[in-house]
């Protein structure tokens, strides 16, 4: 039990979203890794290669999938995710 824990969706549960990394909400939100790669590693290497998010932010599908790990699935999962975050924005903003 206590290994779950390490993970960052244990994280999450134990301590909340506020104590993640960006790259720990990524590695949560990949939910899975590969044969080769977990989630975590997966999400390392996406902000290696991209540095943060504001950079990550808006890549197209056929970019993210050069990276080993990512297929079509990952990538529009990361597509999802800043699309509904433009769309949470945009309602806030509108409040």
């Amino acid at each position: 039990m206590a290994e779950i824990y390490k993970h960052p969706d244990g994280k999450l549960r134990r301590s909340g979203a506020n104590s993640c990394s960006d790259r720990d909400l990524l590695a949560i939100i990949l939910n899975t890794g590969t044969s080769k790669y977990s989630a975590e590693k997966i999400s390392e290497m996406v902000f290696e290669k991209f540095g943060s998010l504001n950079n990550l932010m808006g890549k197209r599908l056929s970019e993210l999938i050069k990276i080993e790990g990512i297929g079509e699935v990952k990538a529009t999962q990361i597509a999802a995710l800043f699309e509904l975050t433009k769309r949470i924005i945009k309602k806030l903003e509108t409040e």
